[in-house]
């Protein structure tokens, strides 16, 4: 998906505004700002997520539950959906495996 600034919406972010039927439930504005936060919070998780794993010597896995866990923590910035987007793209920025987030 693009909007005015040609600005690139995977699939895979484009799915959690969308209903059954593939229809969107927000705006293209709205959807591709949202998207624009949380790459960047993903972005900038890395160097976090990669310090705590070498540092303290996390398990990745760990990490990736630790930052989801904040990241729905009061106040949230993202809901729940799209804290999952963040976990998974920061696990995928990092070159780590991503087995899926249990809810706290």
């Amino acid at each position: 998906m693009y909007d005015d600034n040609q600005t690139f919406v995977p699939d895979s972010f484009i799915a959690l505004y969308s209903d059954a039927r593939g229809r969107l439930t927000a705006p293209r504005e709205t959807i591709a700002a949202r998207h624009e936060f949380c790459e960047d919070m993903a972005n900038l998780l890395t160097e976090h997520c990669s310090t705590i794993h070498f540092r303290d010597g996390v398990d990745e896995g760990q990490v990736l539950e630790r930052v989801h866990r904040g990241l729905l923590a009061p106040p949230t910035t993202v809901e729940a959906p799209e804290a999952e987007w963040v976990v998974r793209r920061t696990a995928e920025l990092l070159g780590w495996p991503f087995c899926g987030m249990r809810v706290v």
